[in-house]
């Protein structure tokens, strides 16, 4: 009787493949198990604010979509453009989950005629920089040279205000310091302001990005971003709002400034900076240092600053 010498092979085969059923299994329950708990632990809601929409309506005029939103209430006259942060657009004033609207309910709470509110948008991307040697650049002309075409249904406003967030918060800032004729008061709410030019050496970038910890990805990304608008050291002197404010005076737009400490765009720094060289040069100015991360918001002296 001869020994089968496949028998031990045929063993070892048979473990191997109860072991790897069992791994299998234990990676298949253990899958499940985090499927399960990330299901059960997601935020399914969003706390919103409680305030009554104000009548929308929008329309277009070149390459710019802009909506026209006027408070149940009435108008005290005045009109505020919005320009809205990094992916957004002009329909996010009534958003009942988004800071605009605790402005509005605290207008109404406090039963004030809020101005008008326009907003607008380029696209989910876009900075006003004013016309220089690249091609995306000069929608800074375009926005004011627009202006009077938007405000040609809505009547000559008593006053013109810019609001702004994130990067809109920058536009804003660069409108109000370039056309300060133009606009009454500039509320800048986290604004993409930094001491340090997007041309500077790498070195310097990422000692920025220590001292003011920055996602160090956030700025470069930011930096790199801002070079499709700005072709060089030039041009960002022209559009930088540390350095527009350097050519400012009391008859500027009144300025409202808010920034969070821990802003991971890197933002606190050039925010805290610019309102320190405005109360010098005489601009009436509201700084507000908040505890918190991008756009934290105080809405409760926006509202006020923006409808007093």
């Amino acid at each position: 009787m001869t020994e089968d010498k496949r028998a031990p092979n045929l063993t070892r085969v048979t473990g191997f493949m109860r072991a790897r059923r069992y791994w299998l299994l234990l990676v298949a329950l253990l899958g499940f198990l985090l499927f399960a708990w990330t299901e059960i632990t997601r935020t399914r809601g969003a706390q919103e604010a409680a305030f009554i929409p104000a009548a929308q309506t929008c329309s277009m005029t070149g390459p710019l979509r802009y909506c026209v939103y006027e408070a149940k209430a009435g108008s005290n006259g005045d009109i505020i453009y919005h320009l809205h942060g990094r992916n957004l657009d002009e329909r996010i004033w009534n958003d009942d989950t988004y800071y605009t609207a605790m402005v509005q309910a605290a207008w109404q709470s406090s039963g004030v005629r809020p101005p008008t509110v326009v907003t607008v948008s380029y696209g989910s991307s876009w900075l006003l920089a004013p016309k220089g040697l690249l091609p995306d650049s000069g929608l800074l002309e375009d926005f004011v040279e627009r202006l009077p075409l938007i405000e040609r249904s809505l009547g000559s406003p008593q006053r013109r205000l810019l609001l702004g967030e994130s990067m809109g918060g920058l536009n804003v800032l660069v409108a109000g310091l370039t056309h300060p004729a133009q606009f009454d008061k500039v509320a800048a709410l986290c604004p993409g302001v930094y001491r340090l030019s997007p041309f500077a050496p790498f070195q310097k970038m990422r000692a920025a990005a220590n001292r003011t910890g920055a996602n160090p990805k956030i700025a470069f990304g930011v930096w790199m971003w801002a070079r499709k608008y700005v072709a060089d050291e030039t041009e960002w002197q022209r559009f930088s709002p540390l350095a527009l404010i350097q050519e400012a005076d009391r008859d500027y737009p009144a300025l409202y400034l808010s920034n969070g400490l821990y802003d991971l765009y890197g933002n606190f720094e050039g925010t805290e900076e610019l309102a320190r060289i405005a109360h010098e040069r005489g601009i009436r100015t509201e700084w507000h240092p908040l505890y918190g991360g991008h756009c934290s918001i105080d809405t409760s002296s926006l509202a006020a600053f923006l409808a007093s």
